[in-house]
């Protein structure tokens, strides 16, 4: 049964402005249309807005999205490709951990501002780049 984009959007929790830009991008296929020119959908873009979506949540770039999208559609291709994919993402998302934990660290060390005064806060200072002396 063909699916409006509301009812796409419904089905799969994606915002119906992310739909049509999915589709802008080339990422979700241009659908059907009615004769009145409302977008309809099958249950295959449905699973493929559910791939694309569970992707995001990953943290994947549309990029990379993209080229899981094609992998995807080549059942019968090595895996490798996505395993190269999945590894190279994984670095960059330890990466990030990496990152927030010493802003974390920094931030722990800023907090409790003890001073009297906003002059005196050591926070405020270190976010203008002012040094005490």
């Amino acid at each position: 049964m063909p699916l409006t984009i509301g009812k796409l959007s419904k089905a799969t929790a994606v915002n119906v402005e992310t739909i049509r830009y999915y589709e802008r991008i080339g990422l979700l296929a241009a659908p059907s249309r009615t004769e009145s020119g409302y977008r309809t959908f099958g249950e295959r873009d449905a699973e493929q807005l559910r791939f694309i979506k569970r992707g995001r949540e990953l943290g994947f770039s549309l990029d990379e999205i993209r080229t899981l999208v094609a992998l995807a559609d080549q059942p019968g291709h090595a895996c490798t490709d996505v395993d190269r994919l999945v590894r190279t993402h994984l670095v960059e998302v330890r990466q990030r951990i990496a990152d927030l934990q010493r802003l974390e660290a920094e931030l722990q060390r800023l907090a409790g501002c003890s001073e009297s005064s906003v002059k005196e806060c050591r926070i405020i200072e270190t976010l203008t780049g002012a040094e005490r002396s």
